[in-house]
């Protein structure tokens, strides 16, 4: 007898070939019956007529590294259909972890990665030291896969203490980051993360310990990642989010042939009228000349990214404006209420320095959110460019009086710059490069900016069904099969007999990402933004369901996944 028998859905089993209408049979978390409908009988029959049955998603670039002690299906990715996730990355992870130092990582995760401190403090409890008893945490409690990167600012952190931070490793420290990354690997750990980008920070508003890093430090942490099967690279560097100096590239050549490994970086924009991609797949280029290989993840939607005068977001990192934002709140809106300060953050905002950052001071181009003063009641869905025109009035005055009316609370809604014609059909063409990875969803972080978790059932939706840029077989193929082979994942992302049965199940016709909203559900009642699925049905981790009709079902089906037991080694091309 099967445990499940999916019957008469129209499986599209990852590859990217056509859809066809066939019975999947799944017994002990494996695949076993793909083909014509079946008679054997099973202790679960779901009639999957009108649904695609398509392998669970694969989402490489997530921090759900603290979630999931509080909550293990990793919502709302796993409503979306998502069954495997990718942590650590960016160079941070919960682990090694030495005595007190949850007193550094906690807050650096909050400034950093937008995880509510309160959350971090009463949602752990941080009784782990080496990489090996963090995952013990985890091992058998998970409703989805999940597999963990080991962090460079752990490490660092782990082995010069407070000096991690702004100071160059000795030989000896190097030395034993590197005894202390093997150690992790060996554990499991999926590889190695690093960041040398300008925007993270600590809790302390000091650069992040791995920006510290010399390029012999980062080579040799990349080299002890060669000696450990089913291992690959992650990085962040100020070009992610410009463009790549050639300095940049070479290194992230270089740790890509020191490991022997793919490196991953996230996330990279498709923009017809900036067109910084262009740069940024030199990279990859580059690599391949080299024999290495560097692909960059980008994500196929566009939007949710809330921003706020009042809590920490790119707003306050526009150059100049420190001077503003770091004020407390009451001395921070008395500046905002100056037509002089406003006048300089323009200039500020809008001058070369800003680079990417010049997309904040379009105005008239935020939808106001969330309000709380009674003079901005009724505006929450306007655009300030609309609100400017029928108050007379200027559109940055008009968005800072609103701003200030509330004590700097509103939630603003930025809208995209990019969203023509021009630049979706270039992101169709880039999405078929394989020097490019859908994913970077970031789920897990920013909590009270944006909602990335959302973008397989949203890109099966708005950009697959509803713009029609895609192939629902090739959109598919993206978001399972291409992640899990850059990672290794053994028997994962496809619907192929013995293969694991990482499955969702949903209907073509109405799958859709539901409105972002907030929800106060974290510990502490901490809150966070969230958006519902729609018209997913079933989705399975390991032949065990673990979402039915939108609702989680409770089971910690899902595996933790270690190196060399769940993955296998994807190796760069000899150079």
């Amino acid at each position: 007898m099967l445990d499940v028998l999916l019957r008469n859905g129209t499986v599209i089993d990852g590859t990217g070939a056509p859809g066809r209408r066939a019975d999947v049979g799944v017994k002990d978390g494996r695949i076993v019956t793909v083909g014509a409908s079946s008679a054997e009988s099973a202790a679960q029959t779901i009639e999957a007529d009108g649904l695609v049955v398509a392998p669970g998603f694969v989402d490489p670039h997530t921090h759900y590294d603290a979630q999931l002690f509080w909550d293990p299906f990793a919502s709302p990715s796993s409503l979306h259909g998502v069954t495997t996730v990718i942590g650590g990355n960016c160079g941070f992870t919960l682990a090694p972890l030495r005595p007190g130092d949850a007193d550094y990582i906690r807050p650096m995760m909050a400034k950093v990665e937008g995880m509510p401190l309160e959350a971090l403090e009463r949602g752990l409890a941080w009784d782990w030291d080496s990489f090996e008893s963090y995952l013990a945490r985890l091992d058998g409690k998970v409703g989805v896969n999940v597999g963990f990167l080991v962090g460079h600012c752990a490490l660092r952190r782990s082995v010069m203490g407070d000096d991690a931070v702004g100071n160059v490793a000795s030989e000896a420290q190097i030395a034993e980051m590197a005894r202390l990354l093997h150690e992790s690997l060996s554990a499991g750990g999926l590889g190695f993360s690093s960041s040398k980008a300008y925007t993270h920070e600590d809790g302390d508003s000091n650069p992040v310990p791995s920006r510290a890093s010399t390029r012999e430090e980062i080579l040799a942490l990349t080299a002890a990642v060669r000696e450990h099967p089913g291992t690959t690279l992650e990085f962040i560097i100020d070009g992610c989010m410009s463009q790549f100096s050639d300095e940049e590239i070479d290194l992230m050549v270089e740790m890509s042939l020191s490991a022997g490994r793919p490196l991953n970086w996230n996330v990279m924009g498709v923009d017809a009228k900036r067109r910084r991609f262009e740069r940024q797949l030199v990279a990859g280029t580059r690599a391949k000349e080299r024999g290495a290989r560097i692909v960059a993840l980008t994500m196929p939607t566009l939007g949710g990214l809330k921003m706020s005068f009042h809590d920490f977001c790119a707003l306050f990192l526009i150059p100049g404006w420190g001077d503003v934002m770091k004020l407390p709140v009451p001395e921070r809106i008395v500046k905002l209420e100056d037509p002089e300060v406003r006048k300089r953050m323009n200039e500020l905002a809008r001058s070369k320095e800003a680079g990417v950052l010049q997309d904040l001071a379009r105005w008239g181009a935020y939808e106001i959110g969330e309000t709380f003063a009674p003079e901005n009641a009724g505006l929450t869905g306007r655009l300030v460019a609309d609100i400017a025109r029928e108050r007379g009035k200027d559109p940055q005055d008009t968005l800072f009086d609103i701003v200030v009316a509330d004590g700097l609370r509103t939630g603003l809604w930025p809208v995209p710059a990019d969203d023509d014609a021009e630049s979706w059909k270039l992101r169709t063409e880039v999405w078929r490069d394989d020097r490019v990875l859908i994913g970077g969803s970031d789920a897990g972080a920013h909590l009270d900016r944006m909602c990335g978790a959302r973008y397989p059932t949203a890109f099966l939706g708005d950009v697959v069904r509803d713009r029609g840029l895609l192939p629902i077989e090739e959109a598919i193929r993206l978001m399972t099969d291409a992640p899990a082979r850059l990672f290794g994942l053994r028997q994962r992302g496809r619907i192929a007999e013995g293969w694991h049965a990482d499955l969702a199940v949903f209907e073509p016709a109405k799958v859709n990402a539901g409105p972002i909203h907030s929800r106060n559900d974290l510990p502490g009642g901490t809150a966070r933004l969230f958006s519902a699925a729609i018209g997913v049905q079933h989705v399975f981790a390991n032949g065990r369901e673990i979402v039915r009709d939108g609702k989680e079902t409770g089971d910690l089906a899902g595996r933790l996944l270690r190196s060399g037991r769940d993955t296998e080694t994807v190796a760069i091309p000899a150079g």
